[in-house]
């Protein structure tokens, strides 16, 4: 019995630095085909690839080591910028809109599909009834859509604009929501404003004035109050304005969920959410998003926070698959219809 023990244990530890090597040389293998990978989507010849892999990333927070660990930042903003502008310099004119369903109940819930996308689109007849709801823990941390529309006893909600978190190292943008990048106005009221601008400042906004009239583009809170704006937030870009695209090329932000609010002539309001970031679902781009507000008759139309903020309530559910993967990500604001 005594002779057999050690060639038991030669066995096991023969067995053990097996495994190991077979650990080893796997993972060698995985590092050398992601670098490989990686090398012929930033250096071969597929420059369409390389155009929407790097725009997607750098259009978030948290993921552009994905175009900097592999580009120098010249490389990067001259494939930026091939997307086209994504900022429209087209004055508005709301004169056109003519809102007609004032009390009007109804919401049409229609199927969006893409060869990359998948979501919602609501059609709410009443523009009246679109509001700018924030977080009820402003300056501390966000909530979700779902609980920002509870709050407001609302049936339906989609995200709305950027946000960061304050610390104290400086300013944290994959946060939980606790603070609106920009300003928010509701009721009228401007309930919040970062302190790094000023009242004339223009940003990218959505906006309703008091007759339900959207409005999008670059604004300020002094240019809102004289158009008697009761909500707004800011984000962008304007996807739609006066009826025609807003932008050439693809909006150069790659593909993503997407979220979006347009307004059609007779002034219903159109709340888009796009579903992405899968292996068989990327997303969409903003000329996506853009050619859906113009299919569904938009005359304006603007993009919101898109990524994992990406989300739509309707009747006390959230109806899409936001690909946050902790579920349902806080924000610090939302676009939500009363009931």
């Amino acid at each position: 019995m005594s002779t057999l023990a050690p060639e038991k244990g030669r066995r096991a530890l023969k067995k053990r630095v097996t495994v190991k090597a077979v650990i080893f040389v796997t993972l060698i293998q995985l590092i050398t085909a992601l670098y490989l990978g990686s090398m012929m989507v930033f250096h071969g010849p597929f420059p369409t690839l390389k155009r929407y892999v790097v725009t997607t990333a750098m259009s978030t927070y948290t993921h552009q080591y994905i175009a900097t660990a592999f580009l120098s930042d010249t490389e990067i903003k001259k494939i930026l910028a091939e997307g086209g502008s994504p900022e429209s310099n087209i004055e508005q004119d709301i004169s056109d809109v003519s809102v007609k369903n004032v009390g009007d109940k109804n919401i049409d819930l229609y199927k969006i599909s893409g060869s990359q996308y998948e979501g919602y689109m609501l059609v709410v007849n009443d523009p009246t009834r679109v509001k700018i709801g924030i977080t009820s823990f402003l300056g501390e941390k966000g909530q979700t859509t779902s609980a920002i529309a509870k709050d407001h006893k609302a049936v339906a909600a989609v995200n709305g604009g950027g946000f960061f978190d304050a610390s104290d190292s400086g300013r944290l943008w994959a946060g939980t929501g606790a603070n609106p990048t920009g300003f928010v106005i509701t009721g009228g009221e401007v309930v919040f404003k970062d302190p790094g601008i000023t009242k004339s400042t223009k940003l990218s906004v959505l906006a309703f004035d008091t007759d339900g009239k959207m409005i999008v583009g670059k604004q300020s809170i002094n240019s809102l109050k004289k158009l008697k704006v009761s909500e707004a937030l800011t984000f962008g870009p304007a996807l739609v304005v006066n009826g025609k695209p807003a932008f050439k090329g693809d909006g150069g932000q790659g593909m993503n969920p997407r979220t979006a609010v347009g307004q059609r002539k007779d002034g219903a309001v159109l709340l888009l959410v796009l579903d992405g970031r899968r292996l068989n679902m990327l997303g969409a781009t903003l000329k996506d998003a853009q050619k859906i507000m113009l299919d569904y008759g938009a005359v304006n139309a603007t993009n919101l926070d898109g990524g994992s903020s990406s989300t739509m309530y309707y009747k006390n559910a959230v109806i899409n698959n936001p690909c946050n993967l902790l579920g349902e990500r806080t924000v610090a604001t939302a676009v939500y219809v009363n009931s």
